[in-house]
């Protein structure tokens, strides 16, 4: 295994952690974005408020994106790392 198999396989890592966090991090930020303009336009300013909503959508996003993470980390040990461990 020479370094430039590790770096590949440490950019294929990131990328599939990625591409697993990003639908979670867009829901979390439309939610936080919706709750603020909300908070701006009836001059609440309770800074738990985002918190319930956020956890809420977030397990949601998560439990119908779950499946996907599961794909691409398969893809990932069958492409990547099989591969590298077979070949020594």
């Amino acid at each position: 295994m020479t370094e430039q198999d590790i770096i590949d396989l440490l950019r294929a890592f990131l990328w599939a952690g990625v591409v697993m966090g990003a639908p979670l991090m867009i829901a979390a930020l439309v939610v936080g974005v919706v709750i603020g303009l909300f908070q701006a336009l009836t001059s609440i300013q309770e800074m738990t408020l985002t918190f319930a909503p956020k956890l809420i959508v977030m397990l949601i996003v998560f439990w119908f994106t779950a499946a996907h993470m599961g794909r691409v980390l398969t893809s990932l040990f069958m492409n990547e790392v099989i591969p590298l461990i077979a070949a020594g």
